[in-house]
């Protein structure tokens, strides 16, 4: 049977046909919409698992990614590495640019011998000590410490750390050459000029946790112009006779800046009234103390005072009975005998310890140690053919005095251990005789 087929598609048969047409095409629909929700169904069941893996695995992602982000450990390493990195205090930052480490080349030309290269690894030891001290306070480990990076390129090792008991603080260090590192580098034996054993002393720190004490020594200096009542002192004097006594006084070196230096000069001094002359080298000790301007005070008064004898008329009896001059001569001296050897003579020869000072002109408080020594001395007596100058029978105290000068420079800049391991230092003098070293080297050459 056929029909005709009207527009849009809609059939014009009869009735009864229409009806069953439209049963029919609901039917249609009905299996389209079944096919299509079971084709559906599959779907969902086929990528349902995928959905459910890629869900399961986002939020792994996320829970890792949460767990790193409140794990203290990798943001912390990481920090500390960039602060090792540009620290101000590194060793590759602002440590010396021109110095080799030791190699087998050493063993034909030691770098030792040069004194500029000495002079430069002996600051860097005692910037270590330094370090040692900071290192303690902001509680660095043995990764990321400062300290080592200042004494490893050249071939030591840390045997001693040096320890004020009155707050824990870390004042000074015993390095010792490492002949294992130093093998490493085909460096067979130590190079010639280079020490077995140095102690290095550091100076003030202007930190809560170690600046009382220090201060409390820097004050005892200025006021005696001894240091020998302070703990350091007696710590520092037994770690330096330990290792003069293991491997040879001229095998052994004392280093020190400002406070330091101080304490190695006397420290150094102590030894050499013992017989045992170290190498010693010492950056911008302290020149200035009430003790030197009542001595000095004392030795003008002295001057005057037999000045003044000299010019009274003579009697038919000695003004002074039994010829005693002296004794009252000496009586400024008196008032502060500490600072004075007595006149019997030891055997030490002070000629044999000349200890290196580097100073810098434009700091006020090693300055002092520039003004040279006068050799003779006029004395008046009444008798005029005997006037004249008179070379004084005391040897002088000597010391390798090196002298920086660059004109006005701000007090931090030239008291600063940084300048003696500088590109463009220049000594422009070395002075051997000082005035300021005489007088307190001068007891050697007495027995207190």
């Amino acid at each position: 049977m056929y029909f005709d087929v009207g527009p849009c598609g809609s059939s014009l048969g009869p009735p009864g046909e229409k009806v069953f047409q439209d049963r029919r095409t609901l039917n249609r629909r009905r299996r389209r919409r079944n096919r299509e929700g079971f084709f559906s169904k599959m779907l969902m069941a086929n990528c349902g698992p995928v959905m459910e893996n890629d869900t399961m695995e986002s939020e792994s992602v996320a829970l890792m990614a949460a767990a790193m982000a409140s794990s203290p450990a990798t943001p912390k390493t990481v920090v500390v590495k960039e602060e090792e990195a540009h620290h101000p205090y590194a060793f590759h930052v602002s440590g010396p640019r021109n110095v080799a480490s030791p190699n087998w080349r050493d063993l034909i030309n030691s770098s030792w011998k040069d004194p500029n290269y000495k002079r430069t690894v002996m600051a860097c030891f005692i910037q270590a000590a330094y370090l040692l001290e900071l290192d303690r306070q902001e509680n660095r480990n043995e990764q990321n410490a400062l300290a080592p990076k200042w004494w490893i390129p050249f071939k030591f090792k840390l045997s001693q750390t040096l320890i004020d008991e009155r707050d824990g603080s870390i004042f000074g260090a015993v390095l010792e050459w490492d002949r294992a590192a130093a093998m490493a580098d085909l460096v067979v034996i130590r190079p010639s000029g280079a020490p077995k054993a140095v102690l290095a002393l550091r100076g003030t720190i202007l930190k809560s946790l170690t600046m009382r004490r220090d201060i409390e020594d820097d004050l005892r200096f200025l006021a005696w112009e001894s240091l020998k009542g302070s703990v350091r002192f007696n710590v520092a004097l037994e770690a330096l006779q330990s290792v003069a006594k293991r491997y040879g006084s001229s095998n052994v070196c004392v280093v020190g800046h400002s406070l330091g230096a101080g304490f190695a000069l006397q420290v150094g001094k102590a030894l050499a009234k013992e017989g045992l002359f170290v190498d010693a080298h010492l950056f911008n000790p302290p020149s200035i103390s009430l003790a030197m301007s009542l001595r000095n005070i004392g030795e003008k008064a002295g001057v005057a005072w037999k000045r003044l004898m000299s010019m009274l008329p003579p009697k038919t009896e000695p003004l002074i009975p039994n010829g005693n001059e002296g004794e009252i001569v000496s009586g400024f001296r008196n008032w502060v005998p500490s600072f004075y050897g007595q006149t019997q003579k030891s055997s030490v020869d002070l000629r044999k310890w000349v200890p290196h000072l580097y100073v810098n002109d434009s700091d006020y408080i090693c300055c002092h140690y520039t003004d040279q020594d006068g050799v003779t001395e006029k004395r008046e007596v009444n008798n005029k053919e005997n006037n004249g100058p008179v070379v004084n029978s005391v040897p002088q105290a000597v010391a390798k005095l090196f002298v920086m000068s660059k004109g006005k420079q701000k007090f931090l800049e030239a008291h600063g251990l940084e300048q003696w391991w500088s590109d463009n230092l220049e000594l422009q003098s070395a002075i051997h005789s000082s005035r300021l070293i005489s007088q307190q080297l001068k007891s050697l050459y007495s027995i207190k």
